[in-house]
């Protein structure tokens, strides 16, 4: 996994994760330089900046290799899991993995459609959360399964009519986060309770905000 910024590099070294190398332009501070260590490779800027995934880059691109969760490494752990169906902007995608790791959750499922954890941006948006936070990839069919194996209540966030979250019951719950566009698909909708987010004067939640209230009310 490509991770580009001296923050990421702090998370990667706080973190499980295995740092294969580090790759630094040749003008990047002596300091950062120095927390690279042994790991580091200086390269000319202007190739480092053919390699930057970003128009202004920091001058530090880490190379790690995350741990490998399993299905019960998601569904068995404490805190809500979850369910990333068909987001397909990565910033947004990261957006809720921070926030699920800041509220408590247990693992995110990252559902077919969604963006990819992998990709830079999403890395860059979680702010390090994917160096800790359990995840992995499942079907919409073998979610449904993995959770009601877990004996894990499915609910799934739409417009309503549904449940208010506030005031619902969390404990041992999967909750699913549709795209704006698309909303929860169907394969979901027919398995899982329908709770929604009481809002006026506008037609829709940006999904990652929808996330972060839903993860404050299980929160509390």
């Amino acid at each position: 996994m490509v991770a580009e910024s001296p923050h990421l590099l702090r998370e990667a070294r706080k973190s499980r994760v295995e740092i294969e190398t580090v790759l630094l332009s040749e003008d990047a501070p002596t300091a950062l330089k120095r927390k690279a260590g042994r790991a580091g490779r200086v390269l000319p800027a202007d190739l480092f900046q053919e390699l930057s995934s970003t128009e202004n880059s920091q001058g530090v691109i880490t190379l790690v290799r995350l741990p490998e969760w399993s299905r019960e490494d998601v569904f068995e752990a404490d805190g809500l899991v979850v369910v990333l169906d068909g987001l397909q902007d990565p910033g947004n995608v990261g957006t809720i993995v921070r926030t699920a790791e800041a509220f408590g959750a247990g693992g995110i499922v990252f559902s077919s459609g969604s963006s990819r954890p992998y990709h830079p941006k999403t890395l860059r948006a979680s702010a390090g959360s994917l160096f800790r936070l359990p995840f992995v990839s499942l079907t919409p069919g073998q979610t449904v399964d993995a959770s009601n194996r877990a004996e894990r209540r499915l609910v799934a966030a739409t417009s309503g009519p549904g449940a208010e979250v506030s005031g619902f019951s969390w404990p041992k719950t999967s909750v699913v986060i549709g795209s704006e566009a698309h909303g929860v698909r169907e394969e979901y909708r027919s398995a899982a309770e329908a709770i929604h987010i009481p809002i006026a004067g506008a037609e829709s939640l940006n999904a990652a905000v929808a996330a972060a209230v839903i993860l404050y009310e299980a929160r509390q």
